[in-house]
């Protein structure tokens, strides 16, 4: 039986373009079955590293993968996720990311 962390990883993936649990286990660096089993096992919680590698790569906080009452991720939880993110960059792609915002903010 499937856990509310596993309904969410799963639901969250399949946002995410659909991505495939070999994608995320490659990305993550955990494996097909491990990931498989947080999906559809009432399996153990996993470490906190691992929570907070696979809320970083679906764009969330592990507080919300953790909280059992909210299906969807609140608009704040996406950004703490994409400044954090963000912040783990090497200094070039930051300053293209600054790029690309100063130029949606000349436009507007």
């Amino acid at each position: 039986m499937a856990t509310k962390l596993g309904d969410k990883l799963r639901a969250l993936r399949k946002k995410n373009g659909s991505m495939t649990l070999d994608k995320l286990a490659a990305t993550a660096g955990m494996s097909k079955s491990y990931l498989w089993e947080l999906e559809n096992r009432d399996s153990p919680r996993p470490s906190a590293e691992k929570l907070a590698a696979l809320a970083s790569i679906l764009g969330v906080t592990t507080d919300f993968l953790l909280d059992d009452t909210v299906d969807e991720p609140e608009q704040r939880h996406v950004e703490d996720a994409f400044f954090r993110s963000y912040s783990n960059l090497q200094p070039e792609d930051k300053e293209t990311i600054r790029r690309i915002v100063e130029s949606f903010r000349k436009d507007a």
